[in-house]
């Protein structure tokens, strides 16, 4: 295959992990101001259980000390395209500084718990503020 398609499909991958966080955090979000103004959207179970695996697969990977693969998929691309590291398209190198920073581990696998485990708390509010 191509190298230039190697690198597109990385890119690729990158925009779906992106987005993948995006859901998360921004689901949270929309999810707390929901509880408070009372959207009925927030009771949807299926929206409301696809947002809690997603953290939830975050935070097996972190305890289990894996690499997220897309992550994986990602450097894989990236290497078969030729490229070293994340040094590659614009695509790429912006939404790595918005997405990733440097830290020790444990420090990544505590944000991810504690985030979850306000993503379980909102089950409970929510559940609470919708039924008065």
């Amino acid at each position: 295959m191509n190298p230039n398609r190697y690198a597109l499909l990385a890119d690729l991958i990158l925009v779906v992990h992106f987005a993948f966080v995006l859901f998360v955090v921004v689901g949270f979000a929309l999810i707390l101001c929901g509880i408070v103004a009372r959207w009925r959207w927030v009771e949807n179970r299926t929206f409301r259980l696809i947002h809690l695996a997603a953290i939830g697969i975050v935070v097996l990977q972190a305890w289990l000390g894996q690499l997220c693969p897309l992550t994986i998929w990602e450097s894989q691309l990236r290497r078969l395209a030729g490229e070293q590291g994340y040094s590659g398209s614009f695509i790429e190198h912006w939404l790595h500084r918005v997405m990733f920073f440097e830290a020790e581990q444990w420090v990544f696998t505590l944000v991810y718990t504690v985030f979850a485990l306000l993503v379980a708390l909102t089950w409970w509010l929510g559940r609470k503020r919708t039924q008065q």
